[in-house]
């Protein structure tokens, strides 16, 4: 499996068919904004600012870890930075015959704004109502998520329902990657389902997030969401990109009010995401927008052979687009 940029190929001298892929939040870090200040994109982040209310700049250079773990601050960090990673990326001729596009959870939302099915204002404040209502969701039903690892997705099912059974609010919120499952619900639950699955040889991780994510406790951010999106100007006819609840390819814009709320309140289903955009859309190369390279790992896990492309900074951008040294004569 290999990072490739501009020259590799899937087969023969044919260019390979290129998939955009964006993380969501949790790929969020003090300071991250660094790696883009320099660059003729940083122009968009006071653009992102005005459409969102949210001094971004701040954010991305002066918050700290604490501050960017609350969710809406979180949300519009992690898009900006997403959004001036693909600008610089498409300006220097990475990202070559883009078939598709897919993000994870909120990275939907700049695979949207890639695949040219919402303009860069409307998702900017897209993605500020889906962070606030997450948040004021979270405050009104208290919830956490955690990884289940060592375990296939038939086990962690058995054990969610076990838990359900018994009155526990708990669901399975992401399917990443084999062995790569994330569960969703109130704390009392999900540490019912963590003893569970030491029993079964399995561990769970409790990730450090704002609330039950992707799961019906998430009910009210839909409807808060519901107007934001009823206000948005998709396009009839955009680039593909996969959706997160059903891990199918959508290329226009009537579908996507529906699939954004659901989102809020089902799984992601990545791995099945991936599975769609290398078999069913033939895509061979995965170029990852954003910062940290979380993606590029689940996608190596799914897909044997995959061309991966990591794009979480300028100067990895700078070596990745850098001409080939001439052979000497």
């Amino acid at each position: 499996m290999t990072d490739i940029g501009t020259t590799g190929t899937a087969a023969g001298d044919e260019p390979p068919r290129t998939a955009l892929v964006f993380p969501g939040q949790g790929a969020q870090k003090a300071g991250m904004g660094q790696a883009w200040r320099d660059t003729a994109s940083w122009p968009l982040v006071a653009e992102i600012s005005e459409h969102t209310g949210t001094d971004v700049e701040e954010l991305l250079l002066k918050a700290d870890d604490e501050t960017l773990r609350r969710t809406d601050l979180a949300q519009i960090a992690v898009f900006t930075t997403e959004v001036l990673a693909h600008r610089e990326a498409e300006a220097a001729g990475l990202l070559g015959e883009v078939v598709a596009c897919a993000g994870h959870s909120l990275g939907e939302y700049t695979a949207l704004y890639a695949a040219g099915a919402v303009p860069l204002a409307e998702t900017a404040r897209l993605v500020a109502a889906r962070g606030r209502a997450m948040r004021a969701c979270a405050e009104r039903s208290p919830g956490t998520m955690a990884a289940v690892v060592r375990l296939g997705p038939e086990v962690v099912r058995t054990l969610v329902a076990r838990v359900q059974e018994d009155g526990g609010q708990v669901w399975i919120a992401n399917v990443n990657a084999p062995g790569a499952i994330v569960v969703s619900g109130t704390a009392e639950a999900v540490d019912r389902l963590a003893g569970l699955a030491v029993e079964s040889e399995g561990k769970v991780i409790r990730l450090a997030v704002g609330g039950a994510f992707h799961s019906p406790l998430m009910a009210a951010a839909a409807d808060e969401l519901r107007e934001a999106l009823a206000a948005v100007r998709f396009a009839a006819a955009h680039t593909p990109v996969v959706a997160n609840t059903d891990a199918r390819p959508y290329a226009s814009g009537e579908h996507w009010r529906d699939l954004e709320l659901s989102q809020l309140t089902s799984p992601v289903r990545w791995e099945e995401c991936v599975r769609t955009l290398a078999g069913e859309l033939g895509c061979a190369r995965f170029v990852e927008l954003g910062p940290g390279r979380q993606l590029t790992g689940m996608i190596r896990r799914i897909v044997d052979g995959a061309l991966t492309v990591p794009v979480e900074s300028a100067a990895a951008l700078a070596k990745l687009t850098a001409p080939e040294p001439a052979e000497p004569r």
